[in-house]
């Protein structure tokens, strides 16, 4: 027998399998009553007996330019204990998602200020209270691989175009160099999603490889980006991008592809590959137990 509005949302909308819409969706945003819980407490929410804020980092917060190049951040946000409702983890989880493909902005800073103003009024809006935001930096960056630049460091953003969702291996450029140099890189926005669930799934991808060839900085920006719309697990992501980075490079040449990906249910997969008979002291870390790899911390 249902009981209470909220008893009446989880039967209807909750703890089912939810598809991840690819448009921006707020009417996914579910509140909840404080009053149905507080009631059992004696609690008078017109005369509280303290003062407080909910508080909410949100990890995977991921959208995209108006040219497709991805944007992520650590989401926080806050609201007023005072407030007649809280929101429901899911819904909200399924409304943060709603922005991973779509387009905000010519700029990061124009992306980061709009959807800004846009979350704190679709969910001021739907909790009937004051909902205030901020955007930090993602700090999925604090690991091991501190001697990685982003990619974005160094593609040329602005001035691209990302259109393939799809990973799609021919967007991948290579120029032969006279110089065997070493290439340290990261990119902290990767975004696949689950064979299974088809939930998405949010990672930093790391690249070293030694070669005499250079890998165009853009066009590695787009392949990576190009997983947006994939279905694969961790593990197959990881090999996907070594293969196809492998293929490009000379046979002697060194390589390694690790994803850290972020913590979903309690568990996070870190795959790893690298090239026959190599090691460095980056893969000794990620693949020694003793060693807390996203942290730089020895147990």
């Amino acid at each position: 027998m249902i009981e209470n509005k909220t008893d009446v949302i989880a039967s209807t909308y909750l703890g089912k399998k939810s598809e991840i819409s690819n448009k921006y969706d707020p009417s996914v945003i579910v509140p909840i009553p404080r009053a149905e819980n507080r009631n059992k407490y004696s609690i008078d929410s017109s005369t509280l007996p303290f003062e407080g804020y909910d508080v909410w980092h949100c990890y995977e917060f991921s959208t995209l330019l108006n040219n497709g190049v991805p944007v992520a951040r650590v989401l926080k946000l806050k609201y007023s204990a005072n407030s007649e409702y809280i929101v429901e983890s899911k819904s909200l989880k399924l409304y943060l998602n709603s922005f991973n493909m779509s387009c905000w902005g010519d700029s990061i800073e124009d992306c980061l200020r709009i959807c800004k103003s846009t979350i704190e009024n679709d969910l001021s809006k739907r909790l009937c209270t004051s909902v205030k935001t901020e955007f930090l930096c993602n700090a999925r960056r604090v690991n091991i691989f501190s001697n990685y630049n982003n990619i974005l460091d160094f593609a040329d953003y602005n001035n691209i175009k990302i259109t393939d969702f799809k990973e799609n291996s021919s967007l991948l450029k290579v120029a032969k160099t006279n110089t065997i140099k070493e290439y340290f890189l990261n990119f902290d926005s990767l975004r696949s999603n689950c064979r299974v669930t088809h939930q998405p799934d949010f990672g930093d991808v790391f690249i070293y490889y030694k070669s005499k060839n250079f890998i165009d900085y853009n066009s590695l920006l787009k392949y990576l980006v190009s997983f947006r719309n994939e279905y694969h697990f961790h593990e197959e992501c990881c090999e996907m991008i070594y293969k196809r980075l492998h293929d490009l490079l000379n046979e002697e040449d060194l390589l390694m592809v690790c994803a850290l990906y972020t913590r979903r249910g309690g568990i996070d997969i870190s795959p790893v590959r690298y090239s026959n008979g190599f090691m460095n002291d980056d893969i000794k870390k990620l693949i020694d137990l003793g060693f807390f790899a996203r942290y730089g911390i020895k147990q």
